[in-house]
């Protein structure tokens, strides 16, 4: 029953602060739902101190949870496919070149950059941590999430290509990150350094590239089933059976599954307006809202609850913030090759504000989740939460602003 009662929680939670946040404060729902849960996070951290039975339950709840089948295996497939879902592919079709170029070659980059200056850090505070974990954190806390700086920037009319820059770069860097995360992350758990390049190129021409192909075949398949169907009930049953049985079947055949998701995702996106009414299309876009939202949530939360369970000192905090400004400078140089290669492309300023408009969200709250304690969980969980914290909260709720200057917007 312990599930149970923890599961139970975390709807009564999602409920209570989504109905706040709706009905008082009305900001971005992803930067709502940070702020609530490190709320939630102070309080059972204050129970623990003056009422350690309350917590007893929770916090052995939340040990015995295998995060890494949860998260991996379960949790990532029904994000990606959401997040492909909800993205309307013809919207970046002219902006491809930078899109993927910002994809590869910056989240690539980033997790370079954030791993060696990590490391650095580690050596002069004479903590024993390997350049290999260091480098598997950096493609952690690589990937972007758009969701709550897009919210800001619809709202106050920000250029649509600036827009179409973050969504598109934070759509196919997931799988890109995610790809190097299981590549270092084997390497590691072998205890192996070797050449990270050559093992991240045999893996992406293995995994990635079955990945697209798999992708293209599941979405493919997909299109031409929903195409035979007029009702939504069975067109939700059908995406929700391409999000969990196709990704659970790329574990088996040994592909890329977050890939193939994303891949099938976007087919079903871009032809939606195909295959379904208008009227079918709103329930099925409303009904994949609701699987992402509250799968942002339960991330979320989960976050604050392992806090419970894991003791965090000043030095691990001073990292962490140190950690802020390490990941802000590594995006800044990430960015500038793509800028470079496809200036044409980029709006003045844009270089700036997509340093400060790459967010970390719920990719890397997933995949620090996942990470056995062997691999420094207990360290990297935190330094993440830190890093989300900032991320979506002082970079969030500054982001338009920034952008309403450089762009000379006026209020509406």
């Amino acid at each position: 029953m312990g599930y149970y009662y923890l599961f139970t929680a975390l709807i009564f939670l999602t409920a209570l602060f989504t109905y706040i946040n709706f009905k008082f404060i009305k900001w971005p729902a992803t930067i709502a739902v940070m702020v609530f849960s490190l709320l939630c996070s102070v309080l059972l951290l204050v129970f623990r101190q003056f009422f350690p039975s309350l917590t007893i339950a929770v916090a052995q709840s939340i040990s015995a949870i295998n995060f890494h089948d949860l998260v991996m295996r379960i949790l990532l497939g029904f994000l990606l496919f959401a997040g492909a879902y909800h993205t309307n592919i013809f919207q970046f079709e002219k902006e491809l070149k930078p899109v993927l170029s910002l994809a590869v070659i910056s989240t690539t980059v980033s997790t370079f950059c954030v791993g060696t200056l990590l490391y650095l850090v580690f050596l002069l505070l004479h903590i024993d941590i390997s350049y290999i974990n260091c480098l598997l954190f950096g493609a952690l806390i690589s990937p972007t999430d758009p969701i709550a700086a897009l919210g800001i920037l619809r709202k106050i009319g920000a250029p649509r290509t600036f827009e179409q820059k973050i969504t598109g770069e934070s759509l196919f860097n997931d799988g890109i990150a995610i790809v190097l995360f299981t590549t270092l992350m084997d390497m590691a758990q072998q205890n192996v350094m070797g050449n990270v390049f050559v093992s991240a190129i045999q893996l992406f021409l293995k995994e990635a590239g079955g990945g697209l192909l798999y992708g293209g075949v599941l979405g493919l398949i997909g299109f031409f089933t929903l195409k035979s169907t007029d009702s939504y009930k069975v067109a939700i049953l059908i995406t929700l059976t391409m999000a969990m049985a196709g990704y659970t079947f790329a574990y088996i055949i040994h592909v890329s599954a977050p890939i193939s998701i994303v891949v099938a995702g976007l087919i079903c996106s871009r032809s939606k307006s195909i295959v379904f009414t208008r009227e079918d299309q709103d329930y099925v876009s409303t009904f994949w809202n609701l699987i992402d939202g509250f799968l942002n949530v339960v991330l979320f939360l989960l976050m604050g609850f392992e806090m419970l369970v894991i003791n965090v000192n000043w030095i691990i905090f001073v990292i962490g913030v140190l950690c802020i400004a390490i990941l802000l400078l590594s995006r800044f140089v990430s960015l500038l090759i793509p800028y470079y290669m496809h200036r044409n492309y980029f709006e003045r300023n844009t270089l700036i504000l997509l340093t400060w408009g790459g967010m970390r969200g719920a990719v890397s709250i997933a995949l620090a989740l996942s990470l056995p304690e062997a691999l420094h969980r207990n360290e990297f969980l935190p330094i993440t939460y830190l890093v989300a914290i900032f991320s979506i909260t002082v970079q969030g709720l500054t982001i338009g602003k920034m952008v309403k200057s450089a762009y000379a917007i006026k209020d509406k």
